[in-house]
């Protein structure tokens, strides 16, 4: 529906820099309408007394609906986001669709325990005490531009799961996939209020609903700047919340591995989705000995990559989502030029039209270096040599983040030494980016707080209540 203020924003091709179309820009008035309806939707409508085998069975159709939808789905988040078409396929929608089935699972196994107490100062009287999992409440969903209808469905589905209801807020860049997402959701079944979708900008339309006072868990993806001030809000109205937030995630190769396996590896880590991934593996850090051959390798597979369209099936690597982003990421690569590194390959913008940047790496770096310390969210990979674990381990955690890391070698008693040294929420051996339902993501120090996937976020839309009975 049209928003309350008559206002549209448009909807950007980054490959061509067309417009795609218009959608109606949320403000406050049309965020209380949002709020209001899920409020209502969670304390009276039929969502407040159904069965957790009906919430499941919802979710099963969503995904159903979703895998049916899938070449439509992908088809149009490549146009809006400027990803491959069949990278959207085979993760974007496959992950979001397992997501779906797996957290369906859970509805029906929230459970509470049963305890035996001893009341110190009740020595005389007998209790029957029990927990109780109930669902939070109303949640904000608000989620980033990088993947557009994953990131909409790792936080529905544990909230469908656990009995909330949802006001979900798409980055403005990216909104079309998470209005298609409505779409299938209303087909599926689901009763009216319990999800409901707004698309608006961050002070226009984010800012008011984390700090609606009816809103009972805000659950965001995106940047750490925008997530300390996410969290400050909610913090107002004690509602709760959890953060994905940014990363610098470091590529460890040690001396072991085939030269060639850590340079596809290092290539993949940084240049998937164009660098646009929280968890990129942005810094890579080389034994001595090999580091030549291995930065050599990935500038070699940066400087092959052909840059085109997401419907073209011949390219490797798409437009930047945006103007903003991709003068942000040139931006950065300056700043390193300006403090002393070296552009291997890459290092401009590519095509004169769209937002393409060229696969980047960076050498000479250090430490100190804004480029090193900051998350650039591009295609920009700086590469470092080193001499020992403790020295790559204490390199590895000189950032204020920690998200994700990854170990390339097939040591396994050097590997389990350095992975408890590594300060991220998740530590991929021989792989990376590597994701599953099952598993929590979500990371350390400035990286976020609480996790998405697995139990643990079913358990972040759940609080518990405490029962004590006398007899």
């Amino acid at each position: 529906m049209p928003a309350d203020s008559g206002e549209t924003l448009d909807v950007i091709n980054p490959a061509t820099e067309a417009v795609l179309g218009k959608v109606a820009s949320a403000g406050a008035t049309d965020v209380d309408r949002a709020v209001k309806a899920a409020r209502r939707a969670f304390d009276e409508g039929p969502w407040a007394t159904m069965r957790p085998a009906e919430r499941q069975r919802l979710l099963l159709k969503l995904a159903d609906l979703v895998e049916a939808n899938a070449q439509a789905l992908a088809e149009v988040e490549s146009l809006d986001n400027g990803k491959s078409v069949g990278i959207a396929r085979a993760v974007d929608i496959a992950v979001a669709v397992d997501t779906l089935r797996y957290m369906a699972g859970w509805a029906t196994k929230i459970e509470g325990a049963t305890n035996e107490v001893s009341v110190p100062f009740a020595p005389q009287m007998q209790f029957v005490t029990y927990t109780r999992r109930e669902a939070v409440g109303v949640v904000a969903a608000v989620v980033a531009w990088n993947f557009p209808l994953l990131l909409a469905v790792w936080k529905l589905a544990p909230a469908l799961a656990a009995g909330c209801t949802v006001v979900l807020k798409p980055a403005e860049q990216t909104p079309l996939t998470a209005l298609m997402l409505g779409e299938l959701i209303a087909e599926a079944g689901f009763p009216p209020g319990v999800v409901n979708i707004i698309v608006g900008d961050g002070p226009s339309c984010g800012a008011p609903l984390v700090a609606h006072p009816l809103i009972d868990k805000v659950s965001f993806t995106g940047s750490t700047e925008v997530g300390k001030l996410i969290g400050k809000a909610a913090v107002e109205n004690m509602t709760r919340f959890t953060l994905e937030l940014g990363g610098k995630s470091p590529v460890i190769v040690l001396d072991d591995c085939d030269p060639a396996t850590a340079a596809a590896g290092a290539a993949q880590a940084i240049f998937f989705n164009h660098g646009q991934v929280c968890c990129a593996g942005s810094r890579l850090f080389v034994q001595k000995k090999m580091f030549d051959r291995v930065v050599a390798d990935v500038a070699q597979i940066a400087s092959s990559m052909p840059l085109g369209h997401g419907l073209d099936p011949a390219a490797q690597m798409g437009p930047l989502v945006s103007r903003e982003q991709m003068e942000r990421v040139c931006n950065y690569i300056d700043i390193g030029r300006t403090q002393g590194a070296t552009v291997v390959t890459g290092g401009a913008r590519a095509k004169d039209k769209g937002y393409y940047v060229q696969p980047t790496v960076l050498t000479n770096v250090n430490q100190q270096m804004r480029v090193v310390q900051e998350e650039i969210f591009g295609p920009v990979l700086t590469a470092m040599p080193y001499d020992d674990l403790d020295q790559v381990a204490a390199w590895a955690n000189d950032t204020s983040f920690g998200l994700g890391a990854s170990i390339w070698s097939n040591n396994l008693s050097k590997v389990h030494r350095l992975i408890p040294k590594i300060k991220a929420g998740t530590v991929w051996v021989n792989c990376h980016s590597m994701l599953d339902p099952a598993m929590p993501f979500g990371g350390y120090r400035q990286s976020g707080i609480g996790r998405d996937l697995g139990k643990a976020a079913l358990d972040s839309y759940l609080e518990t209540k405490s029962v004590f009975m006398a007899v």
